[in-house]
């Protein structure tokens, strides 16, 4: 079972991260609006009770409010439409402004999300960012990268023209032009170090059919050299293996007398053995000891499977080490250009899939609630401050595409609105508002529940994991 604290990790980290983004966006519509005299009022961090408020001393008395419940936020500005307006004042008034000034005010919220998105990419690159070489494993028979003719350890350096580094950026690229082009050309440099080219149709392959792996429905995976030793990386607090003894650093030698040959074979027989002593020989310090440990019996994706509560280490032999593993490190300015490319290329990708699942191209399972986001901030948070950033910076631009969407009640649907009142020379009427306002609750909400229950199948498994 997962224990009470990586739950409490979990929900601190969702906090955290939705405050700070939430944050970031609320202040995007504070700061503009601010710069072009419009008055705020209020500039509010969560809803419900407020745990912590501060009054300006400034002429405007600008109230400052952080709330109970970190799902949101909202700047409240003077305006004519929500109560009465001193005279004197009507001219910081938003509803009085002219529609340039009120659509960059909108803008701004999902703009700063965007920018939060380049810096957090950018520092990440400048701290460098652990990546793996792109090399291809093993291909199952029958599938596109079998009839495209892909061999194992063949190394990717390009999709379509656009250079490859890494594992995480063939996966990015793939699915990217699988978007725009099913028929993809990979460009790979051979075991002999030769060049060749690689012509991969996925016209029949539903890459995004459910939330698998879209990477293996190509039909290869990645290539990982073979292992020296398999060591404990962590041991959660609370389980099995701390209750017999297990330490960080401990290297698996044994398995009830077999030996320990992969991390792969070491999960498979545990999961077999839910609930059945087993004999675990280990290396620690140069001395040998076998303990005795009983995996618990947990449920995950409908099957039953045991688990002791450790992270494994596949430990490589260094020359294997350094030609598999490296840093992608950049200079400020690198670093920069790789926060804009990265946060645009993310940005479009969304919404194409966001396309494919109106069109019913994608399944519905891709869409996450908050809980799969308290998941994955949870165990980011415990990888540790890059994992962290990375998933700030995805989940950050996220909300900027989402908030653009031309949907009544999101920023998009007020910048509708602002675009139509250009063309037409007069605002829309109250009445459409009050429509749009009703379509886009339902949208919305439509999406909510999807995005709810979709959290809540996954919610069994990750609690038992």
């Amino acid at each position: 079972m997962a224990t009470a604290l990586t739950i409490l990790i979990a929900i601190a980290a969702f906090i955290v991260a939705i405050a700070i983004l939430v944050g970031i966006h609320e202040f995007g519509h504070f700061w503009v609006a601010r710069i072009l005299g419009i008055k705020i009022i209020r500039f509010a961090i969560g809803f419900g009770k407020p745990l912590w408020t501060y009054k300006s001393k400034d002429k405007d008395q600008t109230e400052y409010v952080l709330a109970a419940i970190p799902m949101g936020g909202y700047v409240k500005m003077l305006d004519e439409r929500e109560g009465d307006v001193d005279p004197s004042e009507k001219h910081r008034a938003f509803n009085t402004q002219p529609v340039w000034k009120r659509f960059l005010v909108v803008l701004a919220g999902p703009v700063f999300n965007f920018i939060f998105s380049i810096a957090a990419f950018a520092l990440l690159m400048m701290m460098g960012v652990d990546s793996v070489r792109p090399y291809v494993g093993d291909i199952a028979p029958n599938t596109p990268a079998a009839k495209s003719g892909f061999e194992i350890k063949d190394k990717i350096v390009a999709i379509n023209d656009i250079e490859i580094e890494s594992m995480r950026q063939v996966r990015l690229t793939l699915l990217n032009e699988y978007l725009i082009d099913p028929k993809l050309t990979i460009h790979v440099e051979t075991r002999s170090g030769s060049q060749a080219s690689r012509s991969l149709d996925l016209s029949n392959t539903a890459l995004l059919a459910d939330e698998g792996d879209y990477f293996l429905k190509t039909g290869m995976d990645f290539w990982r050299p073979p292992v020296s030793s398999i060591s404990v990386g962590k041991v959660l607090p609370k389980t099995a293996a701390e209750v017999a003894g297990v330490k960080a650093d401990d290297k698996l030698v044994s398995v009830d007398g077999e030996k320990v040959v992969s991390g792969k074979f070491f999960s498979e027989y545990i999961n077999a053995h839910a609930g059945k002593s087993v004999q675990l020989g280990i290396e620690r310090k140069g001395d040998n000891i076998v303990l005795a440990i009983t995996p618990r019996l947990t449920e995950y994706e409908g099957k039953k499977r045991g688990q002791i509560g450790v992270g494994l280490v596949a430990n490589y032999a260094e020359e294997e080490r350094k030609d598999l593993f490296f840093t992608r490190k950049a200079s400020f300015g690198e670093s920069l250009k790789f926060g804009v490319t990265e946060t645009y290329d993310l940005s479009i990708m969304t919404l194409k899939v966001m396309g494919r699942l109106i069109t019913g191209k994608a399944s519905l399972k891709n869409i996450s609630g908050p809980g799969t986001i308290a998941s994955f901030a949870g165990k980011s948070a415990l990888i540790g401050f890059s994992a962290f950033l990375t998933l700030m910076a995805i989940v950050s631009l996220s909300l900027g595409v989402l908030n653009l969407l031309p949907i009544p009640m999101l920023d998009g649907g007020h910048l509708m609105y602002y675009i139509i009142e250009l063309v037409k020379g007069s605002p829309v009427s109250e009445r459409v508002e009050a429509i749009g306002v009703r379509i886009g609750m339902g949208i919305v909400g439509v999406l909510m529940v999807v995005a709810i229950y979709n959290d809540l199948d996954r919610f069994t498994s990750w609690i038992a994991s």
